[in-house]
């Protein structure tokens, strides 16, 4: 109980365990669409692309996230394109932008003068104690269009993910709806390189939709379990890592991973006293 005596003196905990909150809820939502989509692999790619972004902009001395979010709203609008007009297979595609980016970010880390690696450390398995007000601003307003979003919007995101032919015999624009899908995957994908960095990030947005939908098969049901398994976890987890001293980003990993296999757990049980009786 010590962390949340403590949130009330340190300015920096309350915003960790805030960021922590709205990555929960940011992490749930746009998760259940990558999975759902089967995004993962290209999750990682545009991920991993945005590493060009932090190189150029420490090399430039701008916002690193800002050069993050370029990169990453190019990578994810590029892999759609060339995936959508069939001029690249998706995979393919991911791969050349993530080795791209990678590249392009390890050439201006090494041109960039007085650079050492421990500047990186943070984007690279987060530092979730380091958030600022304005990057808990940000994130609580992306947590909160996300949720207005998904509630307005759930069939035609639901479609989207699951069909797109049969979405667009219902009327959807589906190919504006996977751009700009992207583009918010994108966004979510930077905001939560500060809490688990561009090494550990996947898991937050695969992990608990996995979770969630062992438990469900309803894409509604999923994207709020999945919140709420993402926060849970991303809250025990900052709070463990205060209490023992461990890395936050990987402590909120093994959390999601507990919470993972006590689903599965719960379903297999479930199963079984189904069969017996």
């Amino acid at each position: 109980m010590e962390f949340f005596y403590d949130i009330f003196e340190y300015r920096y905990l309350a915003n960790a365990l805030l960021a922590a909150i709205f990555a929960g809820i940011i992490g749930g939502i746009i998760g259940t669409y990558i999975v759902t989509r089967r995004l993962v692999f290209l999750c990682g790619g545009i991920t991993h692309a945005s590493f060009g972004g932090l190189g150029i902009a420490l090399y430039t001395g701008v916002n690193p996230l800002g050069g993050a979010l370029i990169f990453a709203i190019l990578s994810a609008l590029g892999i759609e394109w060339a995936s959508t007009n069939g001029k690249i297979r998706e995979d393919s595609a991911i791969g050349i932008v993530w080795s791209i980016g990678m590249a392009i970010g390890a050439l201006f880390m090494s041109l960039t003068p007085g650079y050492t690696s421990g500047d990186l450390s943070s984007y690279m398995f987060g530092s979730i104690i380091t958030v600022t007000s304005s990057d808990v601003m940000a994130m609580g307003i992306l947590a909160i269009f996300c949720i207005i979003g998904t509630m307005l919007l759930w069939r035609s995101i639901m479609y989207t993910a699951f069909d797109r032919d049969f979405s667009s015999s219902q009327g959807i624009a589906t190919r504006t709806a996977s751009y700009a899908l992207m583009i918010v995957v994108a966004i979510a994908i930077v905001m939560a390189i500060r809490i688990m960095g561009i090494v550990l990030l996947l898991s937050l947005f695969t992990i608990p939709a996995v979770a969630a939908n062992s438990l469900t098969k309803s894409y509604a049901s999923i994207s709020f379990w999945a919140a709420i398994i993402a926060t849970f976890s991303a809250v025990v987890g900052l709070v463990a890592s205060y209490n023992w001293e461990i890395p936050p980003g990987t402590s909120i990993i093994f959390t999601l991973t507990i919470v993972l296999f006590a689903a599965k757990l719960y379903i297999f049980a479930k199963q079984k006293l189904t069969l017996d009786a």
